[in-house]
């Protein structure tokens, strides 16, 4: 009888093990889904058009065709980064961090090239480099993979705000 008994409870045990690493699948689904998703959407109804084509533009501006590649990559990196910090712990500070990142991230656009307001794009895309740059730090030691996922996001968002404040004083 006892023999069933811990048949039974290895079955149960592996089954919640499966049950667990589904749910952690689905979950990085969701992150991808609503990362990317939600970064494609407002890339989308906020397109450059004609406004920032006319701008005068430093040497270094990044052809336009570079930065749907470069944000689908991105994105599924910073989605990646909040999928893990989730896992460790969604009520953390760092997830916290993460959110408003990613708050952040979403309303540059509709300010920069919606509103067509530089220097308040400047003000938010510091905020950006401020938090991703916490957010960095808070997990290095606890979780580096996760840190490394967001280095290459703050590249590409400091370079951006190079761009941003450049294109403010240009213009």
């Amino acid at each position: 009888m006892a023999a069933k008994t811990e048949t039974e409870a290895l079955i149960g045990e592996r089954a919640r093990d499966n049950t667990s690493l589904l749910n952690k699948w689905i979950l990085l689904a969701i992150f991808l889904f609503f990362t990317m998703g939600l970064g494609a959407l407002v890339g989308a109804s906020t397109p450059p058009g004609e406004w920032y084509a006319n701008l005068n533009k430093p040497f270094f501006n990044p052809p336009n065709w570079l930065f749907g590649p470069v944000w689908t990559l991105l994105y599924a990196m910073v989605a990646i980064a909040g999928w893990r910090t989730w896992l460790k712990g969604y009520k953390g500070l760092a997830m916290q961090i993460w959110f408003g990142q990613f708050a952040l991230n979403l309303t540059w656009s509709p300010i920069f090239f919606g509103l067509q307001q530089k220097g308040l794009a400047l003000f938010v895309i510091a905020g950006m480099i401020g938090l991703t740059t916490v957010f960095v730090r808070l997990t290095w030691k606890p979780d580096r993979n996760t840190a490394l996922l967001m280095l290459p996001y703050l590249a590409w968002i400091s370079f951006a705000a190079l761009l941003n404040a450049t294109l403010w004083l240009m213009n």
